[in-house]
């Protein structure tokens, strides 16, 4: 009787002792970038923070995530989270609270004292930032840490720009932006207040600058035609704003009607009710379509404040106002009805957007300005050798983390041009999408929701309206991170591999592959969480 095939093989043959020669595909270990990296303006390395956060190493959470994001405590309370839309952890159950862990990092930073490393070396190089608010700051901190001498000259007497003077209180408390903005002067940036630039090239002159980055926010409000009687007091929403951060408040009166349907009409309208006036804001289209976040909304209907949808002002006079009634179309836009109503109305607040005071670039050669923006190529650079530009000044949305995010991007340009190169990003992985993840490894665990002030307190003071979690929840809700693309040595790979072809390398090391062993059946691809393993073609 014959022996079976398999038994009859030399013991010494390749067939005997190295199963991976019938391989046609192989499993390889890659990082996929996470759908919350690849979302955040900011470009933070989300995933990566959360990995130390959720062990419990908050400082090296805090350091890993401003490697990109110099202001976690202000971006914890203001940025819109795109992150959390798109957060593969919704398909489970709920995103991960990823802003509010940020949140968490930034106020546990100022709590203990934590500060940023200086560099070991300067280069020698001078860098002007015209503009203390989000972009120029961030601009200015990237710099820095890259050897360079920077400048920021604001012209306002605080730094902070549009946080500080665009935002309320009751959203983002001023010692928060305080305490971030010293961090940022301690690590050897200069920041010179009530300097306003009125022409770039001759400040570049005066100081010797090698390069500049023009950070001016949009501080002027945009004006609509409203027929008005010489009594009627019609002003603009950033001057209201703006004008709160003095000791003497703005008098608007007991009825203020606000017009506009963005963010910063909310912010008005909550301020002026927390002022002790009745607030109605009149918007001419629907809810759906205002351009302000929705929760904004709902919390400034939880406060009392009245909306007049598909409505739009027609006259203004001393004391009260005509309002038309508006209707949609079969498009759905709105249009006039003839139907008009009078409201008691002490002043008016336009809300209609902003405008950036370009004046700075008069008399500069080069520079193309279109639509009140300053046009910019892909390295942020200006018409102008030498002169970079970012946040409200260029085409883009107009928030705090777009302007954190484009002052990193013009520091690593400028550092490049300083030195005469340029600066190339590095390749993208592709995105881990949640197709590539084993989601029933998951149990379910709820979103922590953070802690809101009560609506009367709300509605009379200034104290901060959405609290912070506490180091449990953080922890929990950092743990929540499904670590997508991303191997968080859960052994399972090791554990189902049925040829033992996986070689454990120790604690965060993660694994490889023994080839000679692997019959590239891709159990492990299969069985892998977080989508951190692929199967490739066997090269020839």
């Amino acid at each position: 009787m014959e022996k079976p095939f398999a038994i009859t093989l030399d013991p010494g043959s390749s067939l005997a002792n190295r199963t991976g020669s019938w391989r046609t595909y192989k499993p390889v270990y890659l990082d996929r970038l996470p759908p919350c990296n690849a979302t955040c303006p900011a470009g933070e390395n989300i995933q990566g923070w959360l990995f130390h956060a959720e062990s419990g190493d908050y400082e090296a959470a805090w350091r890993s995530l401003t490697e990109n994001n110099p202001l976690p405590a202000i971006m914890g309370r203001v940025c819109y989270h795109p992150c959390e839309g798109a957060c593969n952890r919704q398909h489970v159950d709920s995103a991960v609270g990823i802003n509010s862990i940020e949140r968490f990092l930034g106020d546990e930073a100022i709590k203990r004292n934590w500060q940023f490393v200086k560099p070991a070396t300067q280069s020698g190089k001078r860098v002007l930032v015209v503009g203390a608010g989000p972009s120029g700051l961030s601009a200015a901190y990237h710099l820095a840490r890259l050897g360079h001498t920077v400048e920021i000259q604001e012209a306002g007497p605080f730094a902070g720009g549009m946080m500080r003077f665009g935002i309320p209180k009751y959203r983002l408390p001023r010692d928060v932006i305080e305490a971030e903005v010293q961090r940022i002067v301690n690590l050897g940036v200069t920041i010179t207040l009530n300097a306003k630039v009125s022409n770039i090239d001759e400040s570049m002159k005066a100081g010797k600058f090698d390069a500049a980055f023009l950070a001016v926010g949009a501080h002027i409000g945009k004006r609509a035609y409203i027929p008005a009687g010489t009594a009627a007091k019609v002003v603009d929403a950033i001057s209201v704003l703006r004008s709160m951060e003095g000791e003497e408040k703005p008098m608007l009166g007991r009825r203020v009607v606000v017009y506009g349907g963005g963010n910063t009409a909310i912010d008005v309208a909550r301020s002026v009710k927390r002022m002790g006036a009745e607030p109605i804001i009149v918007y001419r289209r629907t809810r759906d379509k205002a351009p302000a976040h929705d929760f904004e909304i709902e919390e400034a209907l939880q406060e009392g404040v009245m909306v007049k949808w598909l409505s739009t002002i027609k006259q203004a006079e001393e004391g009260e106002i005509t309002i038309e009634k508006m209707a949609l179309d079969d498009k759905g836009f709105p249009q006039p009805t003839g139907e008009f109503e009078t409201l008691a109305a002490d002043s008016v607040v336009l809300a209609l957007g902003q405008d950036v005071d370009l004046g700075l670039l008069d008399g500069v050669p080069g520079l193309d300005v279109k639509d009140g923006t300053v046009q910019v190529g892909p390295n942020m650079m200006t018409g102008h050798a030498g002169i970079f530009a970012g946040g409200d000044m260029v085409p883009s949305e107009r928030t705090v983390t777009v302007g954190v995010g484009h002052g990193k991007k013009a520091a690593r340009h400028i550092d490049a041009w300083l030195k005469g190169e340029t600066y190339v990003p590095p390749p993208k992985h592709e995105i881990a999408g949640i197709e590539k993840l084993n989601t029933w490894y998951y149990s379910e665990a709820p979103h922590v929701v953070r802690p809101t002030l009560d609506i009367l307190r709300r509605q009379s003071t200034f104290e901060e309206v959405v609290g912070g979690l506490d180091e449990t929840n953080a922890l929990f809700e950092a743990r929540r991170c499904l670590s997508c693309g991303n191997c968080f040595e859960c052994d399972n790979c090791y554990g189902v591999c049925p040829d033992n072809a996986v070689i454990k390398l120790g604690p965060g090391k993660r694994f490889e592959f023994n080839y000679d062993y692997c019959k590239g059946c891709g159990v492990c691809v299969a069985e892998c969480p977080c989508g951190a393993i692929k199967m490739v073609p066997e090269e020839n």
